[in-house]
């Protein structure tokens, strides 16, 4: 059983800034724990524009706080996420995130991430993975 909290991760190697600058996610799961997902709590910052698309992963969002637009870039399509909203990128969209607010999100991957992923210049997640255990 692991039990974990936020601040646990704070100011830890889970605790990840953009190199953009526009969000931090505490990674709370991550592949290492061998459970098939990673979960983080994410904040994307207001006024800022982040383009991802996770051609590696399926990921879903569940707003927490805060209001954003999210644009998916294939279609064109935009929707007003507010709490209680979610979100599942099941068909790898590439997509567009414009917090109004500070965007709190809970973030859950598949293939769950390792925690040293951030987004290339395509906003995508290269794949990487955990050593096999022995």
């Amino acid at each position: 059983m692991i039990v974990r909290s936020i601040s646990d991760i704070e100011g830890t190697d889970r605790d990840i800034e953009s190199a953009s600058g526009t969000w931090r996610s505490k990674r709370i799961i991550l592949a290492k724990e061998r459970v098939g997902f990673s979960l983080h709590e994410t904040v994307l910052y207001a006024g800022t524009e982040t383009s991802m698309w996770y051609a590696n992963h399926v990921e879903a969002v569940f707003c927490v706080s805060g209001e954003a637009e999210l644009t998916n870039d294939n279609t064109g399509e935009k929707h007003r996420i507010t709490p209680g909203t979610m979100y599942l990128l099941d068909g790898h969209e590439k997509h567009t995130v414009r917090p109004v607010t500070d965007f709190k999100v809970l973030c859950v991957f598949n293939p769950p991430v390792t925690g040293r992923e951030d987004h290339d210049e395509n906003g995508v997640y290269p794949l990487l993975t955990e050593p096999e255990v022995s």
